[in-house]
């Protein structure tokens, strides 16, 4: 987005610095972390750090030690998950476990995690205490929710509540932090601190959701993931827990019999779940989820005082965020 040019030069530049200031040896540690950051992605959770510091009118560089903490930690976090969930590919690319093997990526990825408390560690003194606090609050969080996710494979009776749970510790609580990383760093008001933090994990759940959405229903090559991966994978999404609530009986004992099963041709699983969920109108309702979460977000941002101009661009990346298609 044109109007966050000079945040994303900022932040490429310290990335490319970073990447190039990894160590050469041993090349089975480093060559892992370098080869995920490489695959770039969307950036969005340290351009959020940039973001909350730069709406408060404060220099953006301020918080790049804490966006270089998230990128970090986010891409760790990342590279596990890839390999608890077995995935082939991520950003369109072999994931770090399938291009080296299983260990090389556990141990790759707890580098990267030491990583990241070295970069936020080189925050200004005065704010390190409360930096540090909201990383490691956020950092158990998203554990959590990792844990929670892998409970529910075994589960049958995983609510829609509790599906919401995951998702927000998971995957939105990262959106908050780093959002509220930048505010701290611009010396914003505790009040604006914790709009914006709400704002972000809101955000956060909204586009998780989205991402569901898009597992099954992306218009193009461009998705970067397994296409109807969540469905092979018998993944609890919100798609399947209101489909599995929806469904009448036939319905119901047919998408139980396609999770039950061990041996199935992928391409016809993925086929017979979708006309379900198009009889029952999933996307539909899941998209109204979205806007739910979407609306809520903007009633927090909406008191923040800050910037008029720089809030509506925050306003537009969110909404480019929710209408994306990939």
């Amino acid at each position: 987005m044109q109007s966050y040019n000079h945040l994303y030069h900022l932040l490429e530049t310290s990335l490319r610095q970073m990447n190039d200031s990894f160590a050469a040896e041993p090349k089975e540690l480093y060559d892992p972390q370098k080869y995920i950051l490489s695959l770039g992605g969307k950036r969005i959770r340290p351009l959020l750090a940039l973001v909350g510091c730069d709406l408060f009118d404060a220099d953006p560089s301020e918080a790049l030690h804490a966006a270089m903490s998230v990128e970090l930690f986010h891409n760790f976090s990342l590279m596990h998950d890839d390999i608890m969930d077995q995935a082939p590919l991520r950003r369109g690319s072999t994931t770090v476990h399938e291009k080296w093997n299983t260990n090389i990526a556990i141990l790759s990825g707890d580098a990267m995690l030491v990583k990241a408390y070295q970069y936020l560690a080189n925050s200004g003194n005065a704010k390190l205490p409360e930096l540090l606090k909201l990383f490691n609050r956020t950092a158990i969080e998203v554990c959590e929710g990792q844990q929670l996710d892998m409970n529910f494979e075994s589960r049958t009776d995983v609510t829609i509540a509790e599906y919401l749970h995951m998702i927000t510790l998971k995957t939105a609580v990262l959106l908050g932090c780093s959002l509220h990383m930048g505010a701290i760093a611009a010396n914003a008001s505790p009040d604006d601190q914790q709009r914006l933090y709400t704002f972000g994990k809101e955000i956060g759940i909204a586009f998780q959701l989205k991402d569901d959405i898009l597992d099954v229903y992306a218009g193009n090559e461009k998705f970067g993931k397994q296409r109807g991966g969540d469905i092979i994978s018998n993944k609890k999404t919100f798609l399947l827990l209101k489909c599995r609530e929806l469904a009448n009986a036939e319905q119901k004992a047919e998408v139980n019999s396609w999770l039950e099963r061990k041996d199935f041709g992928k391409t016809e699983k993925v086929q017979a779940i979708k006309k379900i969920y198009e009889q029952l109108n999933i996307q539909t309702i899941s998209e109204a989820e979205v806007q739910k979460h979407y609306t809520a977000a903007l009633k927090n941002l909406e008191p923040v005082s800050c910037d008029p101009q720089k809030k509506k661009d925050l306003l537009l990346f969110a909404e480019n965020l929710m209408n994306r298609e990939y």
